[in-house]
C-alpha cells in the first residue's frame, strides 16, 4: 500500500437513527453530514475506526469511492 493515506467519501445509509456523533470522533473521519436515516463523511487511512463507530446500528447501504488527496495529480 502506498505511504500516503487514501481518502473516501462515504455514504450510509440506516434503519433507525443515524450515529452522528460517534461518526465524528472516529480517527481519520471529517465532513460529517446528515440527511434523515442518510450519512456522509470522508474516511482517510483506516476504515476501522468509523466502522467501529457503527457498531449497533442497522446498515442498510454502504457506498464508498476513493477521491484524490490534496497534493496529488
Amino acid at each position: 500500500m502506498p505511504e500516503e493515506l487514501s481518502i473516501r467519501r462515504v455514504e450510509v445509509s440506516f434503519v433507525g437513527a443515524v450515529p452522528a456523533r460517534q461518526v465524528e470522533r472516529a480517527s481519520g473521519v471529517s465532513d460529517v453530514q446528515s440527511d434523515g436515516s442518510v450519512l456522509r463523511c470522508l474516511v482517510r487511512g483506516s476504515f476501522q475506526p468509523f466502522l467501529e463507530a457503527l457498531r449497533g446500528y442497522e446498515v442498510i447501504v454502504l457506498n464508498s469511492t476513493s477521491i484524490p488527496a490534496e497534493g496529488s495529480s
